[in-house]
C-alpha cells in the first residue's frame, strides 16, 4: 500500500513528533483492521500515541483507506487535549477531499507530490514496526 501525507498534515506531524516511523505502524494497523472508527466516506480515525502519551492521551488522526484500492491518505490529526473529536463540518469537508483523492489517478498523484500538496510517506516496514513503539 501506498500511503501519503497532505501538506497540512505533514506540518502537523512535523510539530507534534509524529515520525513516519510510528505513522508507519499505524497505517499497517489500520490494514489489518485496528480501526478506532469508521467515520463514512471511506474515512477512519486511527489513535496514535505519541512520546510518553498513550493512545488514549495521543493523536487522533483521520486517513481516508479503501480497499481495494491500495492508497491512504493521512488528512488530519489533532491532539486529544485540544478537542475530544472533529466537527460535523469538518467531518463534511474531509468527506469531499476523500472522495476527490481516491478518484485521482498516478499522473495526478505524480504532480502532486510535485507540488507538495502531498508527501509520500516512505517507510520500509520491517519486523520492528510490530514492535510496542
Amino acid at each position: 500500500m501506498r500511503s501519503f501525507k497532505t501538506r497540512e498534515f505533514a506540518k502537523s506531524a512535523m510539530f507534534e513528533g509524529l515520525t513516519d516511523k510510528v505513522l508507519a505502524h499505524a497505517l499497517a494497523e489500520i490494514r489489518s483492521g485496528l480501526i478506532n472508527a469508521k467515520l463514512g466516506g471511506n474515512l477512519v480515525k486511527k489513535r496514535i500515541a505519541i512520546g510518553n502519551r498513550g493512545k488514549s492521551g495521543g493523536l487522533r488522526t483521520i486517513i481516508v483507506y479503501k480497499t481495494p484500492v491500495e492508497n491512504a491518505f493521512c488528512l488530519y490529526m489533532f491532539a486529544k487535549k485540544e478537542s475530544e473529536n472533529i466537527s460535523q463540518r469538518q467531518l463534511a469537508q474531509l468527506k469531499v477531499l476523500a472522495k476527490c483523492l481516491l478518484a485521482i489517478n498516478e499522473k495526478q498523484i505524480q504532480n502532486a507530490i510535485k507540488t507538495n500538496a502531498l508527501e509520500e510517506l516512505i517507510y520500509e516496514e520491517t519486523n520492528e514496526t510490530n514492535e510496542k513503539i
